[in-house]
């Protein structure tokens, strides 16, 4: 995401989440810590090919070895179209480079499309958050997600026979 996204990522956030849509600030702050080396965010946009407009958006925060699903919006034209499982895919891909062990999340509890995706994933509910929402004050259903370690990394207690047969 850029900052030229901001004003079209508002107008569907505004439509998808009228009760509890992030403010321009929100985005602009987010953003800021989105560059540079020290970096500790990841933002996607999804464009529609037929019109240009933005289809999808989704955010990751991450921090000593945990990372935060902040936010996935999907168009509800393209509901059903698999885009919300490719900015899910993309985000967990940022969560492997940030080396993140673990991966949550927030969503609300009546919104059962969006716990499916994430349990296809392998999310898992852990909790909730009462009245997280607001001002509807509905709680979040919070889950997490287990990132599996590389299966060819080094058995740091069989150093030497992995060496040798690598």
């Amino acid at each position: 995401m850029r900052w030229w996204d901001i004003a079209p990522v508002l107008e569907l956030e505004r439509e998808l989440f009228p009760d509890d849509a992030w403010s321009e600030g929100m985005f602009w702050s987010e953003l800021a810590h989105a560059r540079g080396p020290g970096a500790t965010r990841r933002y996607v946009v999804a464009v529609a090919e037929d019109d240009g407009r933005v289809a999808g958006y989704a955010g990751l925060a991450a921090a000593g070895g945990l990372g935060d699903v902040q936010t996935i919006a999907v168009a509800r034209d393209q509901w059903g179209t698999g885009l919300g499982a490719r900015l899910l895919t993309e985000l967990l891909r940022y969560a492997t480079d940030f080396e993140c062990a673990e991966v949550l999340l927030e969503v609300r509890v009546d919104n059962t499309r969006a716990q499916r995706l994430y349990e296809r994933f392998g999310f898992e509910p852990i909790g909730f958050r009462r009245g997280y929402y607001q001002p509807g004050n509905v709680d979040a259903l919070v889950m997490r997600l287990t990132v599996q370690e590389d299966v060819n990394e080094v058995d740091v207690d069989n150093t030497e026979s992995a060496e040798s047969h690598g």
